[in-house]
């Protein structure tokens, strides 16, 4: 994962900041209680076994770069609508199939509020590109979720609506993005059909570049395109409908960079979720974070609890077969000989011996300000956060250094940690540090203890 740099307008923090031991303090993961992969679920493949579902499925072929991306922004600012007009738009020209408003929009809290909660998932391509695109939730409530979606992205498209401008959660997504290492974002300023006005286009356009621009992303360069995905996705008013979204995907193919995929390190992926095939065996959905898995890959499920040994017998992505799953694909992995209950969300797939695990460990942390969202108050020793390392979502403990009697919101700390249980963590990686459902601390690992 792409971790980006968080350097904040308190020189003093810069600085440490610009320390080697902490050049950047994005983070690797979050709590993922949706799954990428929610076709295993909503489609044949829990009706078929295995066998009969390889033999009728699509083999995925790798003839372009892949790229995880998404949207974000403020409820009802178009996200959704977006997000099915892009698919709507390149289905016409060949390269994506049509998903309509009501199949991304389809969770049950969703038909009764009107406002997108689960994090879906769909997929197309453009003349560069195949991108897997989640749509993520934008109200207050579930700013979780929209972790959730972010935490995997290459690259995100902002969605903000013309009559509105900029609102909290525009600003909170904004915040969330740089936290969990986005890299890269484009915008979409949509609905410009409700603004006669042209001026006050550009004002909401100039605002949202200097927003950008305090959460370190670079505002004057960022593309901002002017559209309307409603007309898009109804095929009326090209100029800002279709030619809009045309526009759009072209600077996300030419803007957001294709990351560097870690393929010579030994397999590891975190799993995200877990289900059951009737009859055929146990699935694991994750964002492979390293290397190359193929079927007959003999692995290993560590953390949380007892290691297990499995082989590979099938690797899935969008209801496709692969003859591999390579660093950054959403992948469904079929394990042989493990029951549902043997795995959760928050382990690692791996190869065999490579991965060990630890309850305590020594890092550098970053705690947020009030006005990043973060706490309000000071913490001491033994204050108990929940800790995210990668999809694990594990209580622990902090241990402040002797001559450190307590941290203030903004503070740069090194200190120990201590988790309740042995979760995979290696030297440098990333996490977050949560409370009360508000991300209050980012951080690295320094130094691995027991």
């Amino acid at each position: 994962m792409a971790a980006a740099a968080i350097v904040y307008r308190s020189s003093r923090v810069s600085r440490c900041f610009s320390q080697p031991r902490l050049a950047f303090c994005g983070l690797s993961s979050f709590d993922y209680h949706v799954t990428t992969q929610n076709a295993w679920l909503e489609d044949e493949v829990c009706l078929l076994g295995l066998y009969s579902w390889r033999r009728n499925m699509a083999t995925f072929a790798r003839t372009k770069p892949h790229m995880n991306i998404g949207t974000i922004g403020h409820v009802d600012h178009g996200k959704t609508t977006l997000t099915a007009a892009i698919t709507k738009v390149l289905s016409d020209e060949g390269k994506a199939k049509a998903v309509a408003f009501d199949e991304i929009d389809k969770a049950p809290e969703e038909k009764a509020r009107g406002i997108t909660i689960a994090t879906a998932h769909v997929e197309y391509e453009t003349e560069k590109r195949h991108y897997a695109h989640v749509d993520c939730p934008g109200h207050a409530d579930y700013v979780k979720n929209m972790i959730t979606g972010a935490a995997q992205m290459d690259g995100g498209i902002l969605v903000v609506s013309a009559p509105d401008g900029a609102m909290p959660q525009t600003k909170e997504h904004i915040l969330l993005a740089r936290q969990v290492g986005v890299p890269s974002l484009v915008c979409f300023l949509n609905k410009v059909d409700a603004v006669d006005d042209e001026e006050l286009l550009d004002i909401v356009e100039m605002e949202l570049r200097e927003l950008l621009s305090f959460y370190k992303f670079p505002g004057d360069d960022i593309p901002i395109v002017r559209g309307s995905a409603l007309h898009a996705l109804n095929g009326t008013n090209n100029e800002i409908g279709k030619n809009a979204i045309l526009k759009l995907m072209q600077a996300v193919d030419d803007y957001i960079p294709e990351p560097t995929r870690v393929l010579d390190k030994p397999f590891l992926m975190p799993i995200e979720d877990v289900f059951s095939i009737q009859g055929r065996g146990t699935v694991v959905t994750g964002r492979v974070e390293q290397g190359i898995i193929k079927p007959g890959d003999e692995v290993e499920v560590v953390g949380l609890k007892n290691n297990l040994k499995s082989t590979v017998t099938g690797v899935e992505m969008f209801k496709k077969s692969l003859d591999n799953g390579q660093a950054g694909d959403n992948v469904g992995l079929l394990m042989r000989g493990l029951k549902r209950d043997d795995v959760e969300r928050g382990q690692v797939v791996c190869k065999p011996g490579t991965v060990k695990t630890y309850k305590k460990f020594e890092a550098e942390i970053y705690v947020l300000t009030k006005e990043e969202g973060g706490r309000h108050t000071a913490f001491f020793s033994n204050y108990r956060p929940q800790f995210y390392m990668r999809t694990a979502d594990v209580t622990g403990k902090v241990e402040l250094p002797e001559n450190v009697k307590m941290v203030m919101p903004g503070d740069n700390v090194t200190a120990t940690f201590e988790l309740i249980t042995p979760v995979p963590i290696d030297a440098g990686q990333r996490f977050a540090l949560r409370e009360g459902g508000r991300t209050v601390g980012a951080g690295v690992v320094s130094k691995l203890i027991s």
